[in-house]
């Protein structure tokens, strides 16, 4: 599994690498340096990776996904940035290296993230993602309606207020299925319609990306609240000092643990549909669960 995650994340590094504009020497230069750094040399790629073998799922080969899998990694560093703003989450490291606002300043992390979302859409509207201009618009209209205010942006909107009034479990879950889940289960939508999937098959990737999103941010709360600095690459201990609700504030470490259990079991269920060509699915469920990063 880590091998198979390794392998297409460097698929994906070349192809960021290829599709970001190299620093020229004139005064957008460090824009653009700032926007490679934001992007390039870190971070798992997962959600990339889950659009890469749900296409292999259906028999589509990774060169025919790369410019989609790079496009929503634009999108998912892009938010990246903008959180670790002071206005948001004010963290100082991101991937274990100072993050966009300490390494360059606020105002070049704002046109960072500005830059990498309006690039992935533009990327997505090529016909170089495929040839099928239907089938882009459906790319497009789901990675704006997972990042937008009814997936991503509106699970952060969430997230602000909940810094300033309690949340019960219940709203826990729909915050995270906002912020978290949807960018993931959209990697795995388009993964499944780049590789001609039926509608069937479609829902059954979905709900495995539905449960496999919540658990990643189970363990999430788990490392931060448990975790090493230098071993997650970020802050922890920010959600406490915060004050904020989260799963492990909630139901305990070890609720929290087992609840995440259930959910990678749930998601690798969902995946018999297929039987051994999702195998490399279901081991990425498990990667979830027990990841220290």
């Amino acid at each position: 599994m880590l091998d198979a995650l390794r392998h297409d994340a460097a698929l994906v590094e070349a192809e960021l690498d290829r599709l970001l504009p190299l620093p020229d020497s004139g005064p957008r230069r460090r824009l653009q340096e700032a926007v490679r750094y934001a992007v390039l040399d870190g971070g798992k790629r997962l959600r990339p990776f889950l659009l890469l073998q749900t296409a292999r799922l259906f028999g589509l080969p990774p060169a025919r996904a790369l410019r989609a899998a790079a496009a929503i990694e634009m999108l998912h560093c892009y938010s990246l940035v903008h959180d670790d703003l002071p206005a948001m989450d004010d963290s100082d490291l991101r991937r274990g290296r100072p993050t966009v606002h300490r390494a360059y300043d606020e105002a070049t992390a704002i046109l960072v993230g500005d830059a990498l979302l309006t690039q992935a859409f533009a990327v997505l509207a090529d016909p170089l993602t495929h040839p099928d201009g239907d089938l882009r618009c459906k790319l497009l209209s789901g990675l704006a309606e997972a990042g937008g205010i009814a997936g991503m942006i509106g699970g952060q909107a969430i997230d602000l207020v909940a810094e300033q009034s309690g949340l019960a479990l219940a709203d826990i879950e729909e915050l995270h299925a906002y912020k978290t889940g949807a960018l993931i289960m959209e990697a795995c939508r388009a993964g499944a319609l780049l590789g001609g999937a039926e509608q069937q098959e479609i829902e059954a990737v979905l709900r495995y990306a539905s449960d496999l999103g919540l658990a990643f941010q189970i363990v999430d709360d788990l490392l931060d609240a448990e975790g090493d600095t230098l071993a997650v690459g970020k802050p922890v201990g920010q959600d406490a000092a915060a004050g904020k609700a989260t799963f492990v504030s909630m139901l305990g470490t070890e609720a929290a643990r087992a609840r995440a259990g259930e959910l990678v079991q749930r998601a690798k269920d969902s995946l018999a549909y297929f039987g051994g060509r999702a195998a490399i699915l279901q081991r990425t469920a498990d990667f979830v669960l027990t990841r220290q990063v």
